[in-house]
């Protein structure tokens, strides 16, 4: 806890202890998030944020059946089955929904309870995901995925990735103004493997629509793109998610912020008595 949060340095002559400052305020830096010991009683227990929450401790994963009504009646009928807990699932505060999806699988594989689709929230899902759940698991996942994050896709009126022809074999990129790319470089973005797809400065640079497209120094636009599959897959999912047969699909989902509901407010699963994962987890199932 000292180390983590206090350093010492020497000032008038004298060695003195100080608090740990953010390397970009031009301190000695501080712990990532994930390894920061957060209290001495709980060494599993770490700070964490989601939007304007903030806490201490750990965080709860839930899984519930779900199923629609009975047909020939009405669509807003009550379901024909009740809705029954599958899953709970205990991990540190800081592991990202992501990472987090594969114990649930994995968990509802072991008792036999894994579903053919799961309808998640759309902090979960990324490209890999969607691909390796249904090779692994045979689990779809139908959620929304999150648009692309480029600053093109943002501007909305400029162009992102999804405006781009890929010619996969021939390893090749065009962009909306017929050029097309002049290298194509498999690298490892954050683990996660990519293909960064450049266009040459000469294309770029006396462009008409070179302002819809980059702003960068080196005047050419590079491309960071999933494989094949993954790229697809993503493809595919944000241009269902915007059918309507789809959101009417996802309304399944609804209960489960209700049992999340119940849960922090009737049993008050944003408490726990017990130190460590092991322990918190028991009380939450």
């Amino acid at each position: 806890m000292l180390i983590q949060n206090d350093t010492r340095t020497v000032a008038g002559g004298r060695e003195v202890v100080k608090r740990r400052e953010k390397q970009d305020d031009g301190g000695d830096g501080l712990p990532p998030g994930e390894t920061r010991t957060a209290s001495p009683y709980n060494i599993r227990a770490r700070w964490s944020a989601k939007r304007d929450t903030f806490w201490l401790g750990c965080k709860l994963h839930i899984s519930e059946t779900c199923s629609r009504p009975a047909p020939d009646t009405d669509p807003t009928a009550a379901p024909e089955r009740p809705n029954l807990i599958t899953s709970v699932t205990t991990t540190t505060a800081t592991l990202p929904d992501t990472k987090a999806l594969e114990a649930v699988h994995t968990s509802l594989d072991t008792r036999g309870l894994l579903p053919p689709e799961h309808y998640l929230d759309s902090g979960y899902p990324n490209a890999e995901l969607i691909v390796s759940s249904l090779e692994q698991h045979g689990v779809a996942l139908t959620t929304p995925v999150l648009h692309y994050q480029s600053r093109q896709a943002k501007a909305r009126n400029r162009f992102a990735a999804h405006d781009f022809t890929i010619d996969w074999e021939a390893e090749k990129a065009t962009c909306p103004a017929g050029k097309t790319s002049t290298t194509w470089n498999p690298v490892i973005q954050n683990g996660t493997p990519k293909t960064v797809v450049s266009f040459a400065a000469a294309d770029c640079g006396p462009c008409p629509l070179k302002e819809q497209c980059t702003s960068a120094r080196s005047n050419r636009r590079q491309l960071s793109i999933h494989p094949q599959q993954m790229f697809e897959a993503l493809r595919a999912a944000r241009t269902e998610q915007q059918t309507e047969d789809l959101k009417a699909d996802y309304a399944l989902r609804a209960g489960i912020e209700g049992t999340v509901r119940q849960a922090t407010h009737r049993t008050g699963a944003r408490r726990t008595p017990y130190r460590g994962l092991a322990k918190t987890q028991y009380r939450e199932v």
